[in-house]
């Protein structure tokens, strides 16, 4: 018998620098390994959606449309696939469905294949008409399920889960599992779950590497019936990232299982991502294992997150109680999965009770009321019926029980008009859908985007005087700095590292 084919989603364009360098990459670091990323065999290309979106209009001076449809022209014979929050679609609020139509729409039109739809809360409501927009194109609309764990969380309320999102028409089913939660059992127990219920629906696991056990989740996942994994090569992966792809494809070599990926194209590739990595290094997280997570439940990006919050506050020796508080803050709103954006809502809120209220509610932050009333959807927990009397009280809203969009006036008009009005609009949909999402950094982007992208990598010179020894001008030795603080002048003496 031959074995079963696995296919294989890689994240080296979109995840895995966002994972490991702040979602830095500039678009002149990927072109080059694109022909063989488009020739390896892979299932999918993950290179769009989360937060390079934000982060190229915001950092890199680059237009998200033209990557898009760069990577298009690049990677003809591949499936390009792309993170979508909902009915957040890439910003932090909810859109009106005509604005999430659009969306979908012109990221078809501009080359997107595949658009993997998830929810903070893993409320349905706020994937489903997202999700028809993506059928509506044509495309592939893959519901998906935030993976975490709490005293509600069981296999069988994620099976459920599932159930539901294929009555709503999933084209496919992907876990995702960002916080690195998953262990290889439970994953087992789920995926079997769902197979036994769908034999024929197909399904794909998304796991992070940060606490050091999930290559072996992947190996359960396989085994339960899984039909599609993620990874990243071997150069952009581990820590906060995920699980090399070349070390997939080595254990299960022998097995009845098999990738068919090329592996010469993927050692090129490899190579490639070698060379560019140290160009982004002050970027590089500092996170190699993680094992607390398990217990906190903190995935990296909120916890650097929460650390300079408190630095902001002169308050960096209280994390550890902040850590503490996180979990009861997570269960007082019904245990939602810690994903953008509820993590920040939880994250903020749990500094805001360790700093003004030494563990006690004393405030709710706007965003944390929200959550608290329904603005953000429904969590699978029961919310603390103080704190959602004190969010009441505290806003003045009522809680709501409808689908939070459903209290949207139609805005795309409106849009337009606000995009008509600003310097560099180049009257395209693509533009107003920018400024829809981003409206606090698009005006800047629009009006300096003629002036092209700026790479915020180090350059091949920076990089060789810093191997040398010298500084990044090329200046040998220790340089004297005068630095005035708080009125007083001191002499600081830097020395190249």
């Amino acid at each position: 018998m031959s074995p079963r084919k696995i296919g294989v989603t890689e994240l080296v364009l979109r995840d895995a620098h966002q994972s490991l360098l702040a979602t830095r990459m500039s678009m002149e670091d990927m072109v080059d390994a694109c022909a063989d990323i488009d020739a390896a065999g892979y299932w999918s290309v993950e290179c769009w959606g989360g937060a390079t979106f934000d982060s190229c209009i915001r950092f890199l001076n680059e237009d998200p449309w033209e990557r898009l449809r760069t990577f298009r022209k690049l990677m003809p014979n591949s499936r390009l696939q792309m993170l979508l929050r909902g009915q957040n679609l890439l910003g932090y609020r909810h859109y009106n469905d005509e604005v999430v139509d659009k969306f979908v729409e012109k990221s078809a039109e501009n080359g997107m294949d595949v658009f993997r739809v998830f929810d903070a809360l893993n409320d349905p409501r706020n994937l489903e008409h997202a999700m028809s927009a993506v059928k509506k194109t044509g495309k592939h609309a893959q519901g998906t399920i935030c993976y975490t764990t709490s005293p509600i969380h069981t296999p069988e309320s994620f099976i459920k889960q599932a159930d539901r999102l294929i009555d709503m028409g999933a084209d496919s089913i992907a876990f995702k599992d960002m916080a690195a939660l998953l262990k290889p059992q439970p994953a087992f127990d789920i995926i079997k779950g769902i197979k036994e219920n769908h034999p024929d629906v197909q399904i794909n696991l998304h796991c992070h590497s940060t606490t050091g056990v999930t290559l072996v989740t992947l190996q359960k996942a396989i085994e339960a019936g899984v039909d599609v994994v993620d990874t990243a090569i071997s150069s952009m992966s581990l820590g906060p990232g995920h699980n090399p792809t070349e070390s997939l494809v080595e254990m299960l070599e022998g097995t009845e299982y098999t990738t068919d990926l090329d592996m010469d194209r993927l050692l090129k590739i490899r190579d490639h991502f070698k060379k560019v990595r140290p160009k982004y290094k002050k970027f590089e997280s500092k996170t190699l294992v993680n094992t607390n997570i398990f217990q906190s439940q903190i995935p990296g990006g909120m916890l650097s997150n929460m650390e300079s919050q408190l630095e902001a506050q002169g308050a960096g020796d209280r994390m550890d109680e902040v850590m503490k508080e996180v979990p009861r803050v997570r269960k007082d709103a019904g245990y939602p999965p810690l994903v953008t954006p509820s993590s920040q809502i939880v994250g903020t809120q749990a500094v805001f009770n360790v700093l003004m209220g030494n563990g006690e509610y004393k405030n709710l932050t706007a965003e944390f009321a929200d959550l608290m009333l329904g603005y953000y959807g429904k969590p699978i927990g029961e919310l603390n019926p103080d704190i959602v009397e004190m969010a009441k009280k505290q806003t003045g809203k009522e809680s709501i029980d409808c689908r939070p969009a459903d209290l949207l006036e139609p805005e795309w008009d409106e849009l337009v008009e606000q995009a008509k009005g600003l310097e560099g609009f180049d009257g395209t949909d693509e533009d107003v859908l920018t400024n829809a999402l981003f409206p606090g950094v698009a005006p800047k982007f629009l009006k300096e985007r003629p002036e092209g992208p700026k790479s915020v990598a180090m350059t091949e010179a920076q990089l060789k005087a810093e191997k040398e020894g010298t500084g990044a001008a090329g200046i040998a030795g220790p340089v004297n700095y005068n630095v005035t603080v708080g009125g007083n002048s001191h002499q600081v003496t830097v020395e190249p590292a």
